[in-house]
């Protein structure tokens, strides 16, 4: 079945759960959450495939074996997908709209490594600078964990300290729910920014990489 994004369904399932987040509703409209939320995933994920890979749609309970908040359901459907040159696409429904972004969210540490040497580098840092200028002049958000203060071994005053305190970095921007989203329109909005975050994605695959460390349970 083509993605014709998702139904006021799949909006008004995620304000109940919301309101409501219980085995009680879940188990009611679980059948909604299957037709409604899932099923446009799964279709988007055949849509993208052949450009960016097939999503892997995230299960939708929550883990709360170390978390106070008990509330055993996610209040979003999220789904993610790789490039080969270790970028990831990743997108996000709930009642609020859409969240969408690229990138390299959380970095091993062979790949930080790669990626504060290419950024103090004075060849290789400026050019990143500049894509990210340009994504935030076109209202993109750029994100992912970072440290308060420069890492260990770079200076305080580093020109490019911003990037430096970063341990992940993505393109992202947040779409408010409306009507297009229950369109075609919101496949083009999809992908429109996974495609538009291609600069970063670029410097990022070519100065950084996948991981080439071993698994923990691998390591000698």
């Amino acid at each position: 079945m083509p993605f014709r994004g998702w139904p006021t369904a799949a909006h008004d399932f995620y304000v109940g759960l919301e309101s409501d987040n219980s085995k009680a509703f879940w188990s009611a409209n679980k059948a909604v959450y299957d037709e409604s939320v899932r099923a446009p995933m799964e279709a988007l994920s055949a849509e993208v495939e052949d450009e960016f890979g097939p999503l892997h749609v995230f299960r939708p309970y929550r883990d709360v074996r170390f978390s106070k908040d008990k509330t055993p359901y996610k209040t979003a459907i999220g789904a993610v997908t790789e490039g080969e040159g270790g970028e990831s696409y990743y997108v996000q429904f709930s009642a609020e709209g859409l969240f969408v972004g690229s990138g390299y969210y959380m970095m091993a540490r062979d790949q930080l490594d790669r990626f504060l040497r290419a950024v103090a580098d004075d060849h290789t840092g400026p050019p990143l600078v500049a894509i990210v200028d340009d994504l935030r002049a076109a209202g993109y958000e750029i994100g992912g964990t970072a440290l308060k203060t420069a890492p260990r071994g770079y200076p305080k005053d580093h020109p490019r300290v911003e990037l430096l305190r970063h341990k992940g970095l993505f393109v992202g921007k947040t779409c408010p729910s409306g009507k297009w989203l229950s369109t075609r329109a919101a496949l083009g909005r999809i992908t429109g920014i996974w495609r538009d975050a291609s600069p970063a994605n670029a410097w990022l695959n070519a100065q950084v990489g996948p991981s080439t460390a071993a698994p923990p349970d691998a390591e000698d």
